[in-house]
């Protein structure tokens, strides 16, 4: 009798292994990475969302959104690289540092939107214009990959120039949080 249990218990691993082997690889795989031609991007306008650039009293939020517009579910994971183009000439191009939150991987369905959250330290009109940044454009490359986006700044407003610091007051967050 054991050697019965033994050969249905065998037969039995056989066509379950067999099964497994004969699955297609892309069917377990599931979505791959969202890619720059998947996308579009905007900044988040709602009135809930718009930063507070008018204010020097603290720091506050401006969102960019990502919305799948592929024909296939694809993921999302990791920080956005951003580089926001200054309106003056003493400006240049300054590249956003990350926050310490730890990326998650969003997944998208065709349609779906994920932003990512961007933190400004606006400073007073009057501050010399040395000491601030007053942003034109958003360059806005989603997580690994190599082409971007490019955002006209909606908000006006100026921001403490901290290009150089170590731990800045203008910095992202990664893809969905």
């Amino acid at each position: 009798m054991n050697s019965k249990l033994t050969a249905v218990a065998l037969a039995a691993v056989v066509v379950a292994g067999a099964a497994v082997t004969a699955a297609p690889a892309s069917a377990a795989a599931g979505p791959t990475r969202c890619h720059t031609a998947d996308l579009k991007a905007g900044f988040a306008l709602g009135d809930d969302a718009k930063p507070e650039m008018g204010q020097s009293e603290k720091q506050t939020r401006a969102y960019v959104w990502f919305t799948n517009r592929s024909e296939r579910t694809c993921t999302l994971s990791g920080f956005a690289g951003v580089d926001m183009v200054g309106a003056q000439k003493t400006d240049g191009t300054w590249s956003l540092v990350r926050s310490s939150k730890k990326p998650v991987t969003m997944t998208l369905e065709q349609g779906d939107t994920v932003d990512f959250g961007i933190t400004l330290l606006p400073v007073a009109a009057s501050t010399p214009q040395t000491e601030k940044f007053v942003p034109s454009k958003f360059l806005v490359t989603p997580p690994n990959e190599t082409a971007h986006f490019t955002l006209q700044w909606p908000f006006g407003g100026q921001i403490l120039k901290q290009d150089g610091a170590t731990h800045p007051a203008t910095y992202l967050d990664p893809v969905g949080l």
